[in-house]
């Protein structure tokens, strides 16, 4: 206020209105992992999260789709894949199978939006867990990202695997606190009666007890659609075998024209050098012509489109918050980009997924006739945890606590008096009463919704004034999905 000095008039003008809470971001995650490039014009963005907000920004920073190149072997004394002129075999990807881009494919199609990326090599380079690790500590700098995904690691030997995950839930529950981690079962494309190991169990066992509130899981792998026909020809093959084999089957026809047209293109195989047009002509033949060209090349699809389904949820959290807010649960929605889970669940099967001894809930994804393949269930890894059993309770009060944590930074270093406190508590009280209306928090009232507490005698002492401690209690009752709905049917007497 001026100084009254001078005979006049004086204008003073006060606040009448609170600060308001801005609502913080609940969907962005963060993906790790390698890439064609990463490049911000002539800027390197090796580990530097980058911000992109749909595939074409994907693609314009960090590059296109790798070229996975699969070998042909003869099942020997395991059960084949695929039988090719009346013998069986398998494929074998031989060079490391980077999937991020697949992954990104997937988040978007499942209702992605702004997400960062962290790429930590291109791909000419191995998979390193160590590299993982520190792409995981770049977020730490970052304020925006929710969730946490690294969906090459299940790529990794299975201990650095573990190790990996287990850094990721730390940083999510320990180092930020304020991020949800996004967790791919290893050989989660294995049914749990396998005789190598059940792999539900087996990552229970391994990913410890720590911070599970801060994360979820999803079994099994889903069979995907990402990779079309037209992005696998005979370059993701070794051509040397395929052409023996194709010769083989050559060899049994009677259409001597046609024989004649397939040993012209047969010697192309081989030739690094040719152009793209006799490429495309070669891959054209082929795939009319040849059964064994076409099995080669649709069991690499499949194994191309078998992939963890982390990337997916990330999608579908972020359209449920777009939609409905991030307090519904994550569950009884359709998945997209999807031809079929990898393992079938039945309903008896899935009872101790969703609640085990251990109360490390994995979450099933199933195909229900009529309606297609959903997401049934919404538990974080800490199932037996009343507070934190539910995916939507951790995540809203994660939501809850930034947005208010933000708002209240401008208080900071204001007279610790009543006239503060009664401001905080009018912000954080209108940001609240806009959470309820939207079905956010439960109650039939405001007053059963949240409450705000602020105060010398209610929640500070004296000392605390001293101190230049100002404490801040907010009581909130979130809504909980209806996991179980029981209907209770009863006869009763006739009446007239």
């Amino acid at each position: 206020m001026a100084a009254m000095k001078t005979p006049g008039v004086y204008i003073v003008e006060k606040n009448a209105f609170p600060n308001s809470v801005v609502e913080v971001a609940t969907a962005v995650p963060a993906f790790i992992g390698h890439t064609e490039k990463a490049m911000n014009g002539n800027k390197s963005l090796i580990n530097k999260p980058w911000r992109v907000t749909s595939m074409a920004e994907f693609r314009s920073y960090f590059g296109g789709e790798p070229t996975p190149v699969f070998e042909i072997q003869e099942a020997e004394g395991t059960e084949p894949e695929l039988l090719l002129n009346g013998k069986g075999y398998k494929m074998q990807q031989s060079n490391t199978a980077y999937t991020l881009y697949y992954n990104m494919l997937l988040f978007y199609a499942n209702g992605g939006g702004p997400c960062y990326i962290v790429s930590v090599g291109d791909y000419t380079m191995d998979f390193d867990a160590e590299k993982f690790t520190a792409g995981v500590e770049t977020l730490i700098k970052e304020q925006e990202p929710t969730m946490v995904l690294v969906p090459e690691a299940i790529y990794l030997e299975k201990s650095a695997c573990v190790a990996l995950q287990q850094a990721v839930l730390a940083h999510c529950g320990l180092k930020m606190k304020n991020r949800f981690a996004l967790l791919d079962i290893y050989n989660g494309y294995r049914s749990r009666q396998d005789p190598e190991g059940d792999p539900v169990n087996e990552f229970r066992e391994a990913i410890g007890s720590n911070h599970l509130a801060f994360g979820a899981t999803y079994y099994p792998w889903i069979n995907t659609s990402v990779v079309s026909e037209k992005s696998i020809t005979y370059a993701n093959v070794d051509v040397a075998k395929l052409k023996e084999l194709i010769e083989a089957e050559v060899a049994e026809w009677k259409d001597e024209k046609r024989q004649a047209q397939i040993a012209e293109q047969l010697p192309k195989l081989e030739d690094a050098e040719l152009e793209q047009v006799d490429k495309d002509l070669l891959h054209t033949v082929l795939l009319q012509n040849s059964l064994v060209y076409r099995s080669v090349l649709k069991e690499i699809r499949q194994k191309v489109n078998l992939l963890p389904p982390g990337a997916a949820m990330a999608g579908v959290y972020t359209m449920l918050d777009n939609t409905r807010g991030v307090w519904k649960a994550p569950a009884n929605v359709s998945v997209s980009n999807i031809v079929a889970p990898a393992v079938n669940i039945s309903h008896d099967e899935q009872e101790d997924l969703n609640v085990p001894l251990s109360g490390k809930a994995v979450n099933a994804i199933r195909t229900f006739t009529g309606e297609g393949i959903k997401v049934w269930g919404a538990r974080t890894l800490d199932g037996n945890s009343l507070d934190w059993r539910y995916i939507n309770v951790r995540r809203t009060m994660i939501f809850l606590e930034e947005s208010v944590k933000n708002a209240a930074r401008a208080y900071v270093f204001e007279p610790n008096e009543a006239n503060t406190w009664l401001n905080i508590k009018s912000m954080i009280e209108n940001f609240l009463r806009g959470i309820w209306k939207r079905g956010g928090l439960a109650g039939s009232v405001p007053e059963d919704a949240y409450s705000v507490h602020v105060g010398l005698g209610d929640t500070m002492t004296p000392e605390d004034i001293l101190e230049g401690i100002m404490r801040i209690t907010v009581l909130v009752a979130i809504t909980r999905p209806a996991e179980f709905i029981e209907i209770t049917f009863q006869q009763q007497m006739q009446k007239s």
